[in-house]
């Protein structure tokens, strides 16, 4: 991997201190570890930078002019991150953020009080709605999506995977019976929602190939979570992502069925709007939430 500007640093170190010795006990390391760090430069570069004798190390020329700029392009970086975590600390304003029902409660959520712990200045506007929302009409700056992207002129950071998952409670299963073909569904109260197509549908694992199933059952509802509940209660068979039930999988709350058929996988992205100039809260939340979201998801 390419380390420049860690080379950099140890060069000026043994340079301000005079000695290999010396520069390895400020920067904790072994005065043999700093020797082969300036020799791999010295090689990489194709010239010489220390004169050595048993008394004391002397730039070169050329051990002169990268030292110069070595010390000036440090400076510089350090003034970069500075000016970053300063912006980061500085920024304040509200950010107005759509997700779906489980993804904002289970994901967002939780994450937010360690947020205004490092941003106090930053207010959270969060509407919770699984319907997808423009962004421009609605005044939205992020918006949290699960499935795939239509072309539009959207930035986009990537969280994960959502993996489709069809589950019932124990007590469905015990009165109906556990379903043990795609055909079988049709004997079955499947839990679904109003905001997809005319006739809601599943995507099903046959033969090789996906194909949508069409289904019937007593609740049509616009989130997730009204469906999770119906199907804690027993009412009938849900379709949800992994990050909504594996919780109540792993307790035995609900059963996963069909798993050959009916595993199928969208990708969650973080959405928002601008070009070069994304403002500072944006940029802030962003660059907190996204690492955290994505841990989220990597533990379903």
């Amino acid at each position: 991997m390419d380390n420049r500007a860690g080379e950099m640093q140890v060069f000026v170190r043994v340079v301000d201190a005079g000695s290999f010795s010396q520069a390895a006990r400020q920067m904790m390391m072994t005065p043999s570890t700093v020797s082969k760090l300036i020799v791999r430069l010295e090689l990489r570069l194709g010239i010489r930078l220390l004169e050595r004798s048993t008394r004391k190390l002397s730039l070169t020329d050329e051990g002169r002019i990268y030292y110069e700029r070595s010390n000036a392009l440090l400076a510089e970086l350090d003034d970069v991150e500075r000016a970053l975590t300063q912006g980061a600390q500085k920024a304040r304003g509200v950010v107005r953020i759509n997700a779906s029902v489980a993804f904002g409660t289970l994901g967002i959520e939780p994450n937010l009080p360690a947020f205004w712990e490092a941003h106090p200045n930053i207010q959270i506007n969060l509407s919770l709605s699984d319907d997808l929302v423009d962004l421009y009409l609605d005044r939205t700056d992020i918006a949290f999506r699960v499935g795939a992207l239509s072309d539009s002129t959207l930035r986009a950071r990537r969280i994960g995977v959502a993996r489709r998952k069809m589950v019932a409670s124990p007590l469905y299963l015990s009165k109906y019976g556990m379903p043990e073909t795609i055909e079988s569904l049709t004997e079955h109260n499947c839990l679904s929602f109003n905001f997809q197509r005319l006739n809601p549908v599943w995507p099903m694992h046959q033969s090789g190939r996906i194909i949508d199933r069409i289904v019937q059952g007593s609740l049509q509802a616009n989130n997730g979570e009204t469906v999770r509940r119906m199907a804690l209660a027993g009412v009938g068979i849900a379709r949800l992502a992994d990050f909504h039930i594996d919780e109540d999988i792993a307790a035995g709350h609900l059963v996963e069925v069909l798993a050959h058929a009916g595993h199928d996988s969208e990708e969650v992205h973080a959405l928002y709007q601008g070009g070069q100039n994304v403002p500072q809260r944006i940029r802030t939340f962003l660059d907190f939430m996204v690492p955290r979201l994505q841990s989220f998801m990597d533990r379903t």
